[in-house]
């Protein structure tokens, strides 16, 4: 009927058109569930409540929680501290640009118990990566990073602004 009426109206079609095709790719089963939930409960409702839940697949990660950071803009520093309970000095890397500071960090935990006929061992690894954006340009080759009782505190003095100077005009 529709190829009558273009027929009709002096234009042309094709006698059969097939329907494109789009692939499909697979998701995991925490991806389906996740969309799944989405349509129920969209994002934009949870960020409005303020609720901070994690996606699907980041639960299924073998990742640590993502560290909370607090960024303090001085008059001459930015200050970035980070909570890294339960992560060793030496499993934490530290990296500054001009405008942006990254925290990675990795944990290994061992338990082992063995009673008798009983034998129970439990190793858990996990890791993280966080990048906060600086409010000012800093000088990051002079960079301090100070880790003591769980606590990251990195200091970054602030770049120079440029300063106005007159010229004499010859």
């Amino acid at each position: 009927m529709v190829n009558e009426s273009k027929q009709q109206m002096g234009g042309t079609a094709k006698a059969a058109e097939t329907p494109k095709t789009v692939p499909v790719t697979a998701l995991s089963p925490f991806e389906e569930m996740e969309r799944m939930f989405e349509g129920m409960f969209p994002r934009s409702l949870m960020r409005h409540g303020r609720w901070n839940w994690p996606s699907w697949a980041e639960l299924a990660a073998p990742t640590l929680a993502i560290p909370r950071v607090d960024v303090v803009d001085r008059d001459d520093e930015v200050v970035v501290r980070a909570e890294l309970a339960g992560v060793d000095k030496k499993d934490v890397d530290v990296s500054v640009t001009d405008s942006t500071v990254t925290i990675k960090g990795s944990t290994r935990h061992e338990e082992k118990e063995e009673k008798g006929n009983y034998y129970r061992c439990e190793i858990s690894r996990g890791s993280f990566a966080r990048t906060v954006a600086l409010p000012a340009e800093v000088d990051d080759s002079k960079a301090k990073a100070i880790f003591k009782d769980g606590m990251l505190e990195i200091s970054v003095p602030k770049k120079e602004k440029a300063k106005r100077h007159s010229i004499t005009v010859q």
